[in-house]
């Protein structure tokens, strides 16, 4: 017969057992957390492929994208530990480590994060109508532009251009602050309210090529003094090249400027796992590439990590150097 004392010590046995193997299965379910941003984006398209191939790839590890609202929620989930990795703009990466930008009055230190890989271009492409003349930056003068709606990266970006160019409001014909969100600003393009827009995203892009098809639409070079001292003197701003043939009709390679969006990870991730990413993200170069053409993993501009405080994971360091 079994006595009560026996009875309770197999009770708090099988507590046990059951809380262990429950946090088994939880910590086996997030043994790497990827930060995204939301559902529809290039980012969160990336991520998903990322997931799988982690998880087919790397024996024992499972892989979960998580989805969130932007840059800033992925930087402090990872600077916090919610987060094990995350892909993150590097404009928005270099003002997290530097504190500046949007990141100038918290007081929060990112400076336990660390660059994996860049993993895609993010170019800044000058939009304009075919028959308005422009060509080049310079070109941009008299006409009609839109800025973005306010507080928005696509004003942020063409108030940085404009800086860069020394211009202001009155050097354009008209200067409005056209929202994109639900291609507003599409639509006043073409409609015939503007001549020009920016589009900030990677090629080759859908949407870019039904405004080529549809309104008219050309991509100008910004291949431009002022703008190689703006991206000399920024690490988070890269070169970018949009190859002739990317789109239908374009004959020529657009020579323009951009970001980076790059895997970032805690310093606290160990070695050995960001070893196993960079081996498995470089062995599926295919994979990536038939996904989109932005993920060919070409050689990409790494004075981001040169020029300011954000470093290397040790792990990249060790998987690099080999």
């Amino acid at each position: 017969m079994i006595t009560c004392k026996v009875k309770n010590i197999l009770k708090s046995t099988l507590v046990l057992a059951i809380l262990l193997g429950y946090y088994a299965v939880s910590a086996y379910a997030y043994d790497i957390r990827l930060g995204t941003n939301q559902p529809g984006t290039f980012s969160y398209f990336t991520g998903r492929i990322l997931e799988r191939i982690i998880n087919k790839q790397i024996e024992g590890v499972s892989c979960e994208s998580v989805p969130a609202s932007g840059d800033i929620h992925n930087l402090t989930n990872l600077q916090q530990g919610s987060l094990d990795i995350a892909l993150i703009d590097s404009h928005m990466l270099y003002d997290a480590i530097n504190q500046t930008g949007n990141f100038r009055f918290l007081d929060i230190n990112y400076k336990n994060l660390s660059v994996i890989l860049p993993l895609y271009d993010v170019p800044i492409t000058l939009v304009v109508r075919h028959n308005s003349g422009i060509k080049n930056l310079d070109d941009l003068k008299g006409k009609r532009i839109n800025s973005g709606a306010p507080l928005s990266f696509q004003n942020f970006l063409v108030e940085t251009i404009l800086t860069a160019k020394t211009w202001s409001k009155k050097d354009f014909l008209l200067k409005t602050e056209i929202s994109d969100s639900q291609s507003q600003d599409t639509m006043a393009f073409c409609h015939g309210t503007i001549d020009a827009m920016i589009n900030i995203g990677v090629h080759p892009n859908p949407s870019l090529q039904q405004l080529i098809r549809l309104c008219d639409a050309d991509m100008a070079n910004m291949d431009d003094n002022d703008i190689d001292k703006l991206v000399d003197s920024q690490p988070a701003f890269s070169k970018i090249t949009i190859q002739s043939g990317t789109y239908t009709g374009q004959t020529t390679d657009i020579k323009t400027f951009g970001t980076q969006t790059i895997l970032v990870a805690s310093q606290d991730l160990d070695e050995e796992t960001v070893y196993n990413i960079l081996n498995v993200i470089f062995s599926s170069q295919k994979k990536l590439s038939n996904a989109h053409p932005a993920l060919s993993l070409q050689k990409t501009d790494t004075k981001l990590i040169i020029d300011s405080n954000i470093k290397l994971h040790s792990g990249a360091v060790k998987y690099f150097s080999h």
